[in-house]
């Protein structure tokens, strides 16, 4: 672990609360840093070439296995930046054209990304996940110019796609060395046509139009500016202090595996670039993969959506287990609990934090458990940026136990990503904290949450009037669809959406997510949804985690048996009850899952099922498993 700094402590600022009948219902929080009246995102390399040319900003993968990368300095990647802001120049691209960019997370993403906005384009993400009627949808209702893809089935996808998509007059592939290309095209343009669309940008403009993920319907653009942009980024890097500016001896940097496709991987990808963090990127998230990228790269921070950190503690606890040393970790992992739990009292001025006894036993298992959950990190990964839905109280007092302190976010598309975070030094774990600073949040009447800010969009995209939709109120406030509560301190809980909420046929009203994200963080489990609505009861279908199944089935010694035989087997159906009762322990008995089913398949976006960002899509699944479900409310029959 390297040594502290004697660094500035972060500015955390108390919210500003109104209260109704003793009960809060809006807090704020003040900007942090000042609103940025001109230039853009495309001004970024430059300004850190002028500023510090230099510092390392990005490192590139030098071998696929991970374990080399080559920095690149400032200089070096705004000399890029601009060399292809030059080749799209070259190819006819306007100010305000858009460019799409469908790959995984890669250097090259974020190269095209900044270059368009130094040629005063507008880029439009897509998920390498999407099939061709998604991204059909998408590059027709944006009207996209020109596009980036990884490689050649994307390539092909689009090139079959061509006739429905008259707009789109480029299409350019990576990995054939479509980069080198682009930069050939503009060697005449002169770096003053670059510099003089550049200047033409400023906060107010359209940075990017990003899809929402249409759990629901067709997916809408969200029309996100360079003002939307700074106003979460810049705020976020001051109220973050030990994340982006480092208070150790290891400079901050971060690996980016989440897709840049979705807002939280695009928003801190800019804000590393905005704050000089050296940021590299993993596109690939199979676990072997992932694993020898961190231990390559050994970043000091990490975004992340909670399945990662579960997988990481279950994979933990699966290694003990097979050494036989699974109730030494136990142990370990409730000692961690206790010292994550002590250190939040503390904090908040309720306790004397961890007392001696404890500290020892930390120190112990730091030894023997919480030194290898930060090496499956790349080990020197000290804080953990976790959004996407809530990793809960119990994981998120482990890993500060661990050594790994979590920041747990909120927010969506609309609000360019964190709208709430945990704010430094105050985390109340279980929640989603306060406001990002410059940020209001507010509770309606009917328990939606409702979000102001600089970081809220201006609207969904219309293609036909070529501008945005406005989304929000004559107030300024967006209607998220989620519900939420405030406590007395104004800490942010999520509750569930609006639109999912289960109305059983005994008049209880409840959520699912509360009990779906529970067994989630289940070894054995994958997904979860839970059904009720208008039935007696509450029920869920399950389906199952691989390497979780696969840890199960070697401890129990049914190597040989097929899914469609363990989703019926008495002994995993007792591990699975025991999860579903413990669950149903955090509830009441009125929302407590009383019969579930055991699918002998995942839940996957291809089947229609998932969202390209994991979420369910629950028409879907109910229409599909109909039969399923019949048969957990035998009585209806």
């Amino acid at each position: 672990m390297s040594v502290q700094a004697q660094t500035p402590a972060p500015v955390v600022t108390e919210p500003y609360k109104k209260t109704e009948n003793g009960v809060v219902r809006e807090v704020s929080v003040p900007a942090l840093a000042p609103a940025v009246t001109h230039g853009s995102l495309g001004d970024i390399p430059f300004t850190n070439a002028v500023e510090a040319p230099d510092e390392a900003v990005l490192s590139r993968k030098t071998r696929g296995d991970g374990s080399a990368w080559r920095d690149v300095s400032a200089r070096e990647f705004a000399a890029e930046v601009q060399a292809v802001a030059k080749g799209l120049l070259a190819h006819g691209l306007r100010p305000g054209d858009r460019l799409a960019i469908m790959a995984r997370t890669t250097y090259e993403w974020t190269l095209a990304d900044f270059a368009a906005w130094a040629a005063g384009l507008i880029t439009v993400p897509v998920y390498p996940t999407s099939s061709a009627s998604q991204a059909r949808h998408i590059l027709q209702d944006a009207g996209v110019r020109a596009c980036f893809v990884e490689d050649v089935e994307q390539a092909r996808m689009l090139s079959a796609e061509r006739g429905n998509l008259p707009a789109l007059e480029h299409l350019w592939q990576f990995d054939t060395g479509a980069v080198g290309h682009v930069i050939d095209a503009g060697r005449e343009i002169p770096d003053a046509l670059v510099n003089e669309r550049r200047a033409g940008v400023g906060p107010d403009h359209i940075a990017t139009l990003i899809y929402t993920s249409g759990t629901t319907g067709r997916p809408k653009g969200c029309v996100l500016t360079h003002g939307n942009f700074f106003a979460e980024v810049d705020n976020a890097i001051e109220l973050l202090h030990p994340v982006f500016k480092s208070v150790s001896d290891d400079p901050a940097s971060t690996l980016l595996f989440l897709p840049l496709s979705h807002v939280f991987g695009r928003m801190v990808a800019i804000g590393c670039l905005r704050a000089r963090v050296r940021l590299g990127h993993a596109p690939s998230i199979q676990t072997e993969d992932l694993l020898a990228d961190l231990a390559g790269f050994r970043p000091t921070f990490l975004l992340g959506i909670p399945y990662v950190l579960e997988k990481v503690y279950n994979t933990a606890r699966a290694t003990a287990e097979k050494m036989g040393r699974a109730s030494s970790f136990d142990r370990g992992a409730r000692i961690a609990q206790r010292y994550g739990e002590a250190v939040e009292a503390q904090e908040h001025g309720l306790g004397k934090g961890p007392g001696p006894g404890l500290r020892a036993a930390r120190g112990l298992y730091d030894l023997l458990i919480y030194r290898r959950i930060r090496d499956a990190l790349g080990g020197r990964c000290r804080y953990v940026i976790c959004g996407g839905s809530p990793l809960g109280h119990r994981l998120a007092a482990f890993y500060e136990g661990a050594g790994v302190t979590v920041y747990e976010g909120y927010g969506l598309t609309e609000t360019t990503a964190a709208a709430t975070t945990t704010p430094p030094l105050r985390p109340r774990l279980g929640t989603v904290g306060w406001p990002v600073p410059g940020t209001a949040v507010r509770i309606a009447d009917d328990g939606e949450v409702l979000l102001r800010g600089g970081q809220v969009f201006g609207g969904y995209w219309d293609a036909a009037g070529g501008t945005a939709v406005p989304a929000v109120d004559a107030e300024g406030w967006l209607p998220t669809g989620d519900l939420g509560a405030l406590d007395r301190d104004g800490y942010l809980s999520i509750t569930g959406r609006k639109k999912d909420l289960i109305i059983t046929s005994g008049g209880k009203n409840l959520a699912p997510a509360p009990l779906e994200d529970w067994l989630r963080a289940h070894p054995l489990i994958s997904q979860c949804l839970v059904i009720g609505d208008n039935r007696p009861y509450v029920t869920a279908l399950l389906t199952l985690e691989p390497d979780g199944l696969a840890h199960w089935q070697q401890m129990h010694k049914k190597q040989g048996m097929a899914v469609s035989e363990l989703v019926t087997d008495d002994d995993l159906l007792r591990n699975l009850q025991q999860a579903v009762d413990e669950a149903n322990s955090q509830v009441s008995r009125a929302e407590s899952i009383r019969r579930f089913a055991v699918l002998p398949r995942d839940f996957t976006e291809r089947a229609g099922h998932l969202t390209p960002s994991m979420k369910l899509r629950r028409a879907a699944i109910v229409r599909d498993y109909a039969e399923e479900i019949e048969k957990l409310y035998p009585t209806r029959r």
